[in-house]
């Protein structure tokens, strides 16, 4: 499957993915401390190096065979990366006397197996330094893999992120975690199976390892764009990129290398502007204009036709680098006017009233975008880009007072059936339909049956190898693994959520206003209605002095207060060791960790009793 157009003879991808070799982990498959797997390449090594297959889209097909070329390259002496060990890479800049380690990768064991590669090769250097480009949990998981804590702590070795690293990314995976991870499992192809039927990669990188989530907090935070820094001899210049591909995010040049890293702006893939896993929407029109500003800042003015660069090289988070300065320049113009399009064409035809759903079948790339490898959906795609950019302006509701209050979709689905004669009859006319080849409404029109009828075998049946069909013919990695996630689950039953990322260390980490809004955000208000509930929390770990809230419970609403008067019936003083366990209602946990109470215990109690904390194992493909 593919587009016969497409410039298969361009092999320069596959010259700059093997570029700078040195060593690969043999086998390339990583372990946890109790011999659980957490990580294997060569799951798809041992297939993808062949010549495709009929039930993968050729040019996903080329991508994976790239992305999961794994080892430790060198990108320029005294830079080095370790790529396919993980959804992300892992950057190593060499200083005076250790290395500065960028993005951790996302679990500690694959941070460990990348830091033992390089050292393997390259001498055991100590850390000196690392550094977070932005708060996706795949660029700080596994910095505990890579550096002691106390080091950290005792000044040693600094961490530097972006400002507003830690709130964001604390937030994106625990306010809506829960959902994310298990609709993540679906994105990511976690529970498939390896092989050209099942699970390929996701365009970014293959998949999510499944070990250990860890978190340091930064100690540096770069505030504005043109701070410098140099740690253990190492010149950065930052650029700030928030609310782009991250809501907290930075570029830096290295200057006495002429090496820009782009962090996850600007890889060899379309990215999305609203991932199917969920999160906020991004904003492609900032998004460009940082890259935009990129080039001005870092190339020497390259943005004129014939400019010389400052930077030959530009590498990102994941994928392979860019060498060579006109290279790195239409590189990175081709990445801005990627996000800028979308972005500029959607909000046209907005203007001419037209629906998200309705611009995403009208909106085509132009072919210098088309033409080029690095501008494909193998992650995000035109289709739900276009559709988050019309969320971002105009909401969910599209205009049409008839859409404004439909019924849900397994009343809605009983309604359609019953129109369409009943589910027998819909199956039917479903299997003619992806006989004809039109598997889009064969699978709209079976999602109905199946939400109207759980149970109806052959209606699941269907479906699932109509979506199976759907998936084998993707280009993007993500729908692909969507697709065949879905039908694995009408065939085997829900696998639940494979990966989460809200680990304990994020949880420790909570400032106080985020751990009650995390406590708030799973109140069952009608379980709580009857309740009139004050409690004072003391972090005592919260700043120097520590800190203190009064929150009350009315009305099935946990409000907080920093500071606030009144009286309570309970004073609970919560040190950061033991925001986990109140979180789980592990109480003897957590005094064990230094929790105190006091006063009347029954309303923490009470409290607790009416948490209700999400389900990583929702439906998603049936009611």
């Amino acid at each position: 499957m593919g587009d016969p157009g497409l410039p298969f003879e361009d092999r320069q991808d596959f010259a700059d993915a093997e570029r700078g070799l040195i060593a690969a982990l043999d086998p390339g498959v990583v372990e946890d401390d109790h011999g659980a797997v957490v990580w294997d390449n060569d799951s798809y090594a041992s297939f993808l190096r062949g010549d495709g297959a009929d039930s993968v889209h050729r040019s996903l097909w080329r991508q994976s065979s790239l992305v999961t070329r794994q080892g430790l390259f060198e990108v320029v002496p005294g830079i080095y990366q370790v790529r396919g060990l993980d959804l992300s890479n892992v950057t190593f800049v060499e200083g005076d006397t250790g290395v500065v380690v960028i993005d951790p990768l996302l679990s500690v064991e694959t941070a460990r197996a990348a830091m033992k590669l390089y050292r393997s090769q390259r001498g055991d250097r100590a850390v000196t330094g690392v550094i977070y480009t932005h708060s996706h949990a795949d660029h700080f998981g596994g910095v505990k893999g890579v550096v002691d804590e106390a080091d950290v702590d005792a000044g040693r070795v600094p961490v530097i992120a972006p400002q507003g690293f830690l709130e964001h990314a604390i937030a994106e995976n625990v306010y809506a975690g829960t959902a994310m991870a298990r609709r993540a499992g679906y994105m990511y192809g976690a529970a498939l199976p390896r092989g050209p039927r099942g699970g390929v990669g996701a365009g970014l990188g293959q998949t999510t390892s499944t070990g250990t989530v860890s978190l340091i907090p930064p100690t540096v935070d770069i505030t504005r764009t043109g701070q410098e820094l140099t740690v253990d001899g190492v010149r950065m210049v930052f650029q700030l990129a928030p609310n782009s591909e991250a809501p907290a995010e930075m570029h830096f040049l290295l200057p006495a290398r002429r090496a820009l890293c782009i962090a996850e702006n600007a890889t060899h893939t379309l990215h999305n502007v609203l991932t199917l896993r969920g999160a906020l929407v991004r904003d492609p029109r900032s998004w460009a204009r940082y890259l935009t500003e990129a080039i001005e800042m870092f190339t020497a003015g390259a943005d004129s036709a014939g400019g010389a660069s400052g930077v030959d090289v530009v590498f990102a988070s994941h994928h392979w680098p860019t060498w060579g300065a006109d290279n790195v320049v239409e590189f990175l113009r081709l990445q801005r006017d990627l996000y800028a399009y979308q972005h500029d064409q959607t909000v046209r035809l907005i203007n001419k009233g037209w629906t998200g759903a309705e611009i995403a079948e009208m909106v085509e790339l132009p072919p210098a975008l088309r033409r080029a490898w690095h501008a494909h959906g193998y992650y995000g795609s035109v289709s739900h880009n276009v559709k988050a950019v019309y969320q971002r302006y105009m909401g969910w509701y599209d205009g049409n007072p008839a859409r404004l209050w439909q019924h849900p979709p397994a009343e809605a689905a009983r309604r359609y059936v019953e129109f369409m004669g009943g589910a027998d009859a819909v199956v039917d006319k479903a299997r003619r339909c992806g006989d004809e080849g039109d598997l889009r409404w064969a699978a709209q029109v079976l999602d109905h049956v199946v939400f109207a009828e759980p149970d109806h075998k052959e209606g699941r049946a269907l479906l699932a190898d109509v979506l199976e069909q759907l998936g084998f013919g993707c280009e993007n990695g993500t729908w692909r693994n969507c697709y065949l996630s879905g039908a694995q689950e009408l065939r085997d039953g829900n696998f639940g959520t494979p990966t989460v990322t809200s680990a304990p260390d994020l949880l420790a980490q909570l400032p106080p206003e985020m751990f009650l809004d995390a406590l708030s955000v799973q109140v069952n208000g009608p379980e709580a209605w009857h309740l009139d509930l004050a409690i004072r929390w003391v972090f005592p770990d919260d700043g120097p002095d520590g800190s203190s809230f009064r929150t009350t419970l009315t009305n099935g609403v946990l409000t907080a207060v920093r500071g606030g008067a009144g009286d309570v019936s309970l004073t609970i003083t919560l040190p950061r060791a033991a925001m986990a366990a109140v979180a789980a209602g592990r109480l003897d946990a957590a005094r064990g960790a230094g929790l105190s109470l006091d006063g009347d215990e029954r309303t923490l109690r009470q409290l607790l009793g009416v948490l209700d904390p999400g389900d990583p194992g929702f439906n998603i493909v049936e009611p």
